[in-house]
């Protein structure tokens, strides 16, 4: 009796394969930079973080005086000519990385950064890769970055602050959750829980504890995202935006990732 009881928990700790390799790349890269120069470590951060404003201004370079007045009053008065010159070098480089559209995510701030991102990425990417299988978790976490790169550019063009970190992807992957985790019907055993039928949007918003949970999602962002840095919660502000953007993105494009079809 007690080994079956056991084999029937040990789903619970069996996290997949790709989402053991994607929380090891994020702790060796973080692991990585903390034996880099300062130098070295910034020249990383400005190849393969997401900086809007190289967007825009490669786009449209007439907008560089306007990104630089904008970096000097965000902050201080004292420290304005600083940022504005540190805005300067930042938004002068060549064309942006092509690549700093997904690579932000690799990136992370802090040890408590990268570690609070691995938990959330095993609690909620165990479900999602289970069911979609390794190479579509990846297109759904590339989807999800590339969402929230979007959405983060769009409400901040002109921004020369790098933006780093998975939670756009974190935000997609549980979207993409939802859309099967609160399927009607008997409950299902931890280890078929991913196997259950896959909402339309309109299910999603019928169903009583996705909507709760979607709604939940949606405030506590939002609200975090404006408060905790004038709160002193975190050193820096949260690109909330990009969550969104991810979460939206895994929304969506979800179904055309999910192997399980409806009916």
């Amino acid at each position: 009796m007690s080994s079956r009881a056991a084999s029937r928990r040990e789903p619970i700790f069996n996290v997949p394969t790709v989402v053991l390799a994607c929380i090891g790349v994020l702790l060796a890269i973080h692991g990585l930079r903390s034996f880099l120069s300062v130098e070295t470590d910034v020249g990383i951060l400005l190849h393969l973080a997401f900086i809007p404003g190289q967007w825009t201004i490669a786009w449209d370079p007439s907008r560089l005086e306007e990104a630089l007045r904008q970096a000097a009053v965000q902050g201080p008065a004292l420290e304005a000519d600083a940022r504005s010159a540190l805005a300067r070098f930042v938004l002068r480089r060549p064309d942006p990385q092509m690549w700093s559209v997904v690579t932000y995510a690799l990136l992370h701030g802090s040890w408590g950064h990268v570690l609070l991102n691995s938990l959330w990425l095993a609690a909620f990417g165990t479900p999602v890769a289970r069911r979609c299988g390794p190479l579509r978790f990846i297109m759904l976490g590339l989807a999800a970055a590339g969402g929230g790169a979007l959405a983060h550019g769009i409400a901040h063009p002109l921004s020369a602050a790098p933006m780093i970190g998975a939670s756009a992807v974190l935000s997609g992957i549980m979207a993409a959750a939802t859309r099967f985790m609160f399927a009607a019907g008997a409950p299902r055993p931890v280890d078929d829980a991913h196997c259950g039928p896959r909402h339309s949007l309109s299910g999603l918003v019928a169903n009583e504890r996705a909507a709760l949970f979607v709604g939940f999602w949606f405030v506590t962002n939002l609200l975090f995202g404006l408060a905790a840095a004038p709160l002193g919660i975190v050193d820096a502000s949260i690109a909330w935006e990009a969550h969104i953007g991810g979460f939206l993105a895994g929304l969506l494009l979800f179904p055309l990732l999910d192997p399980i079809r409806p009916g």
